[in-house]
């Protein structure tokens, strides 16, 4: 009889737990979804808060660019190394910066600008919200009769939103001089070749899906950096916490969002 009562006992305990378990899913899933209703009722309802989207535009874009400009250069660098050897096997250099030109619009300068900014933004976002939170900032803005959610977090959404596409068309460019840097030095190509066979490759569907695409990334940053540190918890160790999940939440997001938008994409240009 106890053995059975142990076994009941622990079927039971097992029940609950994934009960739990269960409602805290559903209780997430149901606070996502209010935090995105409520920033798109938020985003157009007065005051806008100009002054403080310029501010977060300057934070994201402009302090991101040193970051972004070493990256893209050394993308540009490697990859064109890492091509040229299997080229040569078919005695194909000639199509290096085409080859170039395809792989950084289509894939590499969106996705590596998206996950520089959910490491250096998202976590930067999580991190202040995640403090202003656990040190009551937030609450003393609400009883001060002022909106923190159309201040904080969709200032900073806006700003990862429109900002990101800017720096991966920025990545784009020195990724592109980077790459003619190395066919330059290795097969002597002249800039206006290197620029001609560079557009030659691509086309508008190329960078209207990658501005596109960096659209979409910038939003997921914003949001998951904002989410994350907005509900904060348990004092400073919450703080890291919301740092270290908007990074990494957001960087599984964007390529999540990488491979559907690939399948999109992919529809169009073979219809």
């Amino acid at each position: 009889m106890g053995l059975k009562e142990n076994k009941a006992d622990t079927g039971r305990r097992r029940q609950f737990v994934t009960t739990r378990r269960l409602d805290r899913l559903f209780l997430e899933l149901y606070r996502i979804y209010n935090f995105h209703v409520r920033f798109f009722k938020e985003v157009f309802v007065p005051p806008y808060e100009f002054r403080e989207v310029l501010r977060q535009c300057y934070e994201v874009g402009v302090r991101s660019l040193p970051l972004i400009a070493l990256t893209g250069f050394i993308i540009g660098i490697v990859f064109t190394n890492q091509s040229r050897p299997s080229l040569q096997d078919f005695g194909a250099t000639s199509w290096l910066p085409s080859l170039v030109s395809i792989a950084i619009v289509r894939a590499l300068a969106p996705l590596v600008t998206a996950i520089i900014a959910a490491g250096r933004v998202g976590s930067s976002i999580g991190a202040e919200l995640g403090s202003m939170r656990v040190t009551e900032q937030i609450d003393a803005m609400e009883v001060s009769a002022t909106n923190p959610f159309n201040f904080l977090v969709v200032t900073r959404v806006l700003a990862t939103t429109f900002m990101i596409p800017a720096l991966s068309m920025f990545t784009i460019f020195v990724a592109l001089m980077g790459a003619y840097v190395n066919v330059h030095q290795n097969e002597l190509t002249s800039f206006t070749t290197f620029i001609t066979q560079v557009f030659g490759a691509i086309t508008f569907l190329d960078v209207f899906s990658s501005v596109i695409k960096t659209f979409i990334f910038g939003f997921t940053v914003g949001m998951v950096g904002c989410y994350k540190g907005y509900y904060s918890s348990k004092g400073t160790e919450g703080v890291g916490k919301a740092a270290n999940a908007s990074v990494v939440t957001a960087m599984f997001m964007i390529f999540i969002e990488e491979l559907l938008a690939l399948q999109v994409i992919n529809l169009f240009r073979y219809m």
